[in-house]
């Protein structure tokens, strides 16, 4: 037999294009919010109170949330989006901070929020201390270990999502049995209706999350 017969076959080296390709396919993967959303809208000239609410989020969160980067096409938009949202989920309330965002993840995995499920579900992580019970609130609240009192209270949220021409005294009177409150009542309906308003302009305008959530309270 030859040496050339015998000699082993070079392995094929990547073409340059297939390279680039390939490299450029790895850029795309790691830069999933860019762009923040699908819509070409600029940020707008911001009100003085706004422009330091984003800062003091830098400054506390270390990045500004890409939802309120959406937003900031309009400070008076950004402005009502903020103020709703801090009023709802971070005001005094019976329900905690937890309870809330809770509430925000059985939403939005019935309307399977991209944006929402990871933002929030990082959240519930965090505020738990417990990554199990993120996950489980991201893929079905139902297969966590939850006490009667959340149970009932993210029936009652889900329900209004999925068909709310169905909820009736019955309901109400279920969440009152488990010991909440007529404002409790209002702040679960709240929250849930946020939520829903939310996911669905998260939805509309594809609007992607900060890398960063993947990785928090894990």
């Amino acid at each position: 037999m030859s040496k050339k017969a015998m000699a082993k076959p070079k392995s094929a080296k990547p073409k340059p294009a297939q390279s680039k390709r390939a490299e450029s396919s790895l850029t795309k993967a790691r830069a999933d919010d860019d762009p923040v959303i699908a819509l070409k809208l600029s940020r707008g000239a911001l009100s003085e109170a706004m422009q330091a609410y984003l800062a003091k989020c830098e400054e506390k969160l270390g990045f500004v949330p890409n939802v309120l980067a959406a937003y900031a096409f309009d400070s008076p938009k950004l402005e009502a989006f903020a103020a709703m949202y801090n009023d709802l989920m971070l005001a005094p309330s019976s329900l905690s901070k937890l309870e809330r965002e809770m509430i925000a993840v059985a939403v939005s995995s019935v309307n399977r929020c991209y944006y929402c499920l990871v933002a929030h579900g990082a959240a519930v992580r965090q505020l738990s201390g417990d990554p199990i019970l993120g996950e489980q609130m991201v893929m079905n609240y139902r297969a966590a270990r939850l006490s009667a009192r959340q149970r009932v209270m993210l029936d009652f949220a889900v329900k209004l999502t999925a068909t709310p021409w169905e909820v009736e005294d019955e309901d109400r009177a279920g969440l009152r049995k488990a010991g909440f409150s007529e404002r409790d009542i209002w702040d679960i309906g709240a929250v849930a209706g946020f939520f829903n308003m939310s996911n669905r302009m998260a939805s509309a305008t594809d609007m992607r999350p900060n890398p960063v959530y993947h990785g928090q309270g894990r």
